[in-house]
């Protein structure tokens, strides 16, 4: 058995590691874009009015940061105000309707066919009652997000494991107890899930909101350079709004490896 093991394990042995790792790889694909985003519209691979060099489109930004950055700001305060209805409408009514059965069979179903229905077409509507100030992009982008956080919330809820709240219940625990100590440690995975398609979906809200009817914020600097054909503006707003982006989803990652840890520990006091 040993001479039959040995080639196997010398090939193992000789086995390089892979040349280019998974980060690298990320590095030099992205590197590749910028030089195409550089690269392709002065070649007029694509016509300038469509795709503003890299170069041009830093320069722009540079030039008028002041009001890109003012923008921003703008944009992140409507962000965080609307995540946090979203995060907190969402993840409590997940938590009743999946954990409440007369909630579940009654409301839920109603809950998932009004998810299906677009909600940009009723954005006129919140227009009109609250006007094209930040109320009604807080109001839309926190609507926006609270559905996939409260639907992910509700099914986590759902999958946990009735004996758990059994044997609380045999332990004496309340229902708020059983909610808060067995229900929501148990369907942490799920609830982070929710939490990264909520922002994610909240901050699609806010920037089409912005885009669709504003006065301030960096959706509208995309529409308004758009508009007059600004090109290298239009991109470094995107820019901008992809960097917000992939800042939520750094936090939202942050947060899933702090609570990594708070989920069996939780179960564990019960």
């Amino acid at each position: 058995m040993t001479d039959v093991a040995t080639p196997a394990v010398a090939r193992l042995k000789r086995r390089k590691p892979p040349v280019i790792g998974p980060v690298t790889l990320r590095m030099l694909c992205l590197a590749v874009i910028l030089i195409l985003w550089e690269v392709a519209p002065r070649l007029e691979w694509v016509p300038p009015v469509m795709l503003a060099p890299l170069s041009k489109t830093i320069m722009a930004g540079v030039l008028d940061f002041g009001v890109f950055f003012e923008a921003l700001l703008y944009t992140v305060v409507e962000l965080l105000l609307a995540l946090a209805i979203a995060v907190s409408l969402g993840g409590l009514g997940g938590l009743l309707l999946g954990g409440l059965r007369v909630l579940r069979e009654t409301a839920l179903p109603l809950i998932s066919s009004t998810y299906a229905i677009p909600l940009v077409i009723v954005y006129p509507v919140f227009t009109a009652w609250v006007g094209i100030g930040p109320e009604s992009k807080v109001l839309f982008g926190g609507i926006y997000g609270l559905f996939p956080m409260l639907l992910a919330t509700a099914a986590g809820v759902q999958t946990v494991d009735r004996g758990l709240l059994r044997a609380a219940r045999s332990m004496g625990a309340s229902w708020s107890q059983s909610m808060w100590q067995v229900l929501l440690p148990a369907a942490i995975p799920s609830v982070l899930s929710g939490v990264r398609l909520g922002v994610a979906m909240t901050a699609i809200g806010v920037i089409v909101a912005e885009m669709m009817a504003s006065t301030a914020g960096i959706g509208f600097l995309i529409t308004q350079n758009r508009t007059m054909f600004n090109t290298a503006e239009v991109y470094f707003g995107v820019f901008l709004v992809l960097v917000l982006a992939g800042s939520l989803d750094w936090c939202v990652r942050a947060l899933e490896r702090r609570a990594a840890g708070w989920y069996p520990q939780k179960l564990t006091a019960i």
